[in-house]
């Protein structure tokens, strides 16, 4: 079972860069970590967002890390937290931060152009 979901986006280098930036002014995560390697044009990213869902009373953390490199972005989303199978707990109507940060990256592809690729995880198979 694959806890996370890893987008892999193409494009030209300038747009590629403000996906990132427009991604953390549009949705503004509660914590942000940028390290960028000397000698490197790569840019790593680490946001973190949480939301308090009142419903089940619980809160949802989003952690979207974002490696940008001049030929790629690659997206990687790992949601925890929240409750599941609980009485009571059911899904909420209201849109949630996973689904706007998913949302996001497509529509801003789709309107600059971009190529987007969902990467499904490999199937290891142990013979031995």
């Amino acid at each position: 079972m694959n806890s996370h979901t890893t987008y892999l986006v193409f494009g030209p280098t300038a747009t590629l860069r403000r996906m990132s930036a427009k991604l953390f002014t549009d949705y503004e995560p509660k914590f942000l970590y940028e390290h960028s390697p000397e000698g490197s044009s790569e840019n790593i990213f680490v946001a973190v967002y949480e939301e308090y869902e009142k419903q089940i009373n619980s809160s949802v953390t989003l952690t979207c890390i974002i490696e940008s490199t001049p030929k790629h972005n690659k997206i990687i989303l790992k949601k925890t937290g929240g409750r599941m199978g609980f009485r009571g707990s059911s899904l909420s109507e209201e849109r949630n931060v996973e689904a706007n940060v998913i949302d996001f990256i497509l529509d801003f592809s789709k309107r600059y152009g971009l190529t987007v690729q969902e990467e499904q995880p490999s199937e290891e198979k142990e013979e031995e």
